[in-house]
């Protein structure tokens, strides 16, 4: 028997975050169900209008984890707060561990779960493997963000770059804000919003 490697991705868009989902269905077939993620590109959250919360202050700490460690069974080894490289095909799945903030990161592990649908629901990503198509495990991951580091976003995986290559979608990370999932706690009044665990990653464009 096999195991079926599967993955769900979300995109932020115009302040809200829309779930895509596209789950292979073979029980011979080990590889990634990898969705197209809206247009190619992840959007970032933008507004002008908005004020900043008061009381808001930004932080140059790291998203705040979703502390789920309650498991289930994958034959990949991660714990939480390891950092992977996830990319691959529809039909060829890829998955690595990785230094955390190093150019191959692009996800981090912030949950385990026994299945994709118990991981907290405004995560970015999750690897999750299947046998006889059940679930028998899930990483919850989040993009690695880094406050200061490049992500060219406009691929299907976010990938780390340098702040002076090209890229389909560069941003640079400016800060990330606790406390709020309003994006115009920016100073660039642009972000991604994590509305279920009250935090922005502020980003401007490259």
């Amino acid at each position: 028997m096999s195991r079926l490697v599967v993955r769900r991705a979300l995109t932020a868009t115009l302040g809200a975050v829309a779930a895509l989902t596209l789950i292979g269905c073979s029980s011979t077939v080990t590889g990634t169900a990898q969705p197209e993620i809206g247009n190619g590109t992840i959007d970032a959250v933008s507004t002008t209008s908005t004020p900043k919360p008061s009381g808001s202050k930004p932080s140059s700490g790291k998203p705040t984890p979703s502390n789920s460690n309650n498991g289930g069974d994958i034959d990949f080894d991660a714990a939480i707060g390891d950092c992977v490289t996830l990319g691959g095909t529809i039909n060829d799945a890829t998955i690595a561990k990785a230094s955390c903030g190093s150019r191959a990161s692009n996800y981090k592990v912030i949950g385990k779960a026994p299945t994709s649908t118990a991981c907290v629901g405004d995560r970015d990503n999750y690897y999750a493997e299947t046998l006889n198509n059940v679930e028998t495990g899930a990483l919850c991951l989040d993009i690695d963000w880094v406050v200061g580091g490049c992500m060219d976003v406009g691929g299907d995986d976010p990938k780390r770059i340098d702040c002076t290559e090209s890229a389909i979608e560069g941003i640079r990370v400016v800060n990330i804000v606790q406390g709020t999932d309003d994006v115009g706690a920016c100073d660039t009044s642009s972000g991604f919003k994590y509305s279920e665990r009250r935090f922005v990653v502020c980003v401007e464009d490259l």
